[in-house]
């Protein structure tokens, strides 16, 4: 594997040595089809293709190794896009919205089946995902996003009795909360890994420690790498938060940084609080803590946006940061203190593509006809990377079906200010909802500065109250 596999994620190292790395690209070479990123977009891309066309000739091109990026530090949560309900019945209808909700859980259960059918032994568990407040001012945050459901007439999240969302989450922290049974667990790297076999068994080449340089806006494509380069009729751009280097993609997402920590596995003590093990849950911050059970009876607990790249420049403390980690493990603590003695043994961080709305942006890169993209997914990639894999493939393949005309392709790219504007308004917000936040976990009532630009902060996850 990578000489520095240290830096990788808890769970990359789970999988350590599954397979050898795939060599690096030296010379030049040839593809119909490149693909720039191997985590699950480019990887589900790749599969989707091979469908289409078996004999298409599609090359991957990977910094690192494939899981290298989210796909392999991620908190391995499968969600729907139930919660933007709102949000894209606003952008596309309400049916539209419907139906792509719809469709993104269904890529939920196309991801169990595919563990299944391939022998991929991802750890796939499908047992829901339980939205919490975990203040007073977190409660009902999720109201809207309910009302709306009940208003189209579906029943996808059920209002949890008093007590019974700390009874699922094994905390009394969890004052209230609401039930969507579709959502599912995985461990991510096993998956992305996964994903990586059946692709090269299908004929996928994948050049892993390949660093793209730049490539040519003509056609054919022209990938220039370290020690080689790549002529490819057509490029599928899948690289997600290092897709901000890339010029007419730079300001459509925001990099920020998502930071992990695991203990030492407490199955015992997780059964005794009554914690239920294939439950997904999250509180109700902007500054979302997340967190789930992982097979041996771990903890894994997931905080998001705690820092913001510059530039879209991804530096080292995007791998691990420890300051980071040892707030958020001082929030685990805060919500399960009867676990506090349970120790740390693993940390990491990563990047996420967050747009300012939290939906993936698909399409063609300005227009051009060989170069498509899928970037954007803002944390929530592991289900709608499915639906992300099949939009890119149709539209790489020049197809004219339910895919390359799916809402989410082509709606254009809303932009976040230039640089040093967005660095620093953005630091100045962030700042702003960690010390609102802060200050209603503490119970005490934040600043009003503090509450006004936090009202200034990118829409999240979920479209709250």
């Amino acid at each position: 594997m990578a000489k520095d596999f240290k830096r990788h994620s808890f769970w990359l190292q789970q999988v350590h040595g599954d397979a050898p790395d795939q060599p690096a690209l030296e010379g030049f070479a040839k593809a119909d089809i490149a693909i720039l990123g191997a985590g699950y977009v480019g990887l589900w891309t790749a599969l989707r293709i091979k469908e289409q066309d078996p004999a298409c000739d599609v090359v991957v091109l990977e910094q690192d190794i494939c899981g290298g990026g989210a796909s392999g530090r991620n908190g391995g949560f499968v969600l729907a896009w139930w919660p933007k309900l709102a949000s894209l019945a606003k952008l596309f209808g309400p049916e539209e919205a419907i139906r792509i909700c719809r469709s993104s859980e269904q890529a939920i259960a196309e991801i169990g089946e595919f563990c299944r059918a391939h022998n991929i032994d991802a750890d796939f568990r499908c047992g829901g995902w339980l939205w919490t407040a975990t203040s007073s001012a977190q409660m009902g945050a999720w109201e809207s996003v309910v009302h709306i459901c009940e208003k189209m007439g579906l029943q996808v999240f059920r209002r949890l009795d008093p007590g019974e969302a700390a009874q699922r989450a094994g905390s009394a922290a969890h004052r209230a909360g609401v039930f969507e049974a579709s959502a599912a667990i995985v461990q991510p790297a096993a998956l992305v890994r996964g994903l990586r076999r059946v692709a090269l068994d299908r004929g996928v080449r994948i050049y892993e420690h390949t660093r793209v340089q730049n490539f040519s806006r003509s056609a054919p494509v022209v990938l220039r790498t370290g020690r080689g380069s790549l002529a490819a009729e057509k490029l599928v751009i899948a690289n997600n938060a290092w897709a901000a280097s890339i010029r007419e993609l730079h300001r459509a997402i925001a990099v920020i940084s998502s930071d992990m920590v695991v203990t030492a596995p407490i199955p015992d003590r997780l059964e005794r609080i009554g914690w239920h093990r294939d439950l997904s849950i999250t509180d109700s911050q902007t500054m979302v803590d997340y967190y789930r059970v992982t097979r041996d009876g771990r903890i894994a607990f997931g905080k998001g946006g705690w820092t913001i790249a510059y530039s879209g420049r991804i530096g080292s403390n995007f791998d691990r940061h420890a300051r980071r980690a040892s707030e958020v493990t001082a929030d685990l603590r805060r919500y399960y203190p009867v676990l506090a003695d349970a120790p740390v043994t693993h940390d990491w961080s990563g990047p996420i593509d967050r747009t300012p709305d939290s939906l993936p942006r698909l399409g063609r890169l300005y227009g051009r006809p060989n170069i498509v993209y899928g970037i954007g997914w803002s944390g929530n990639g592991v289900g709608p990377s499915v639906i992300g894999g099949r939009i890119l493939a149709s539209l790489a393949l020049d197809r004219n079906d339910e895919w390359s005309n799916h809402p989410l392709a082509g709606r254009g790219l809303n932009n976040f200010p230039p640089e040093p504007i967005r660095y620093i308004g953005a630091h100045i917000v962030r700042t702003a909802v960690a010390a609102k936040e802060r200050a209603e976990i503490d119970g005490r009532k934040p600043s009003w500065l503090a509450v006004q630009l936090a009202r200034l902060a990118p829409a999240g996850l979920e479209d709250k109250s």
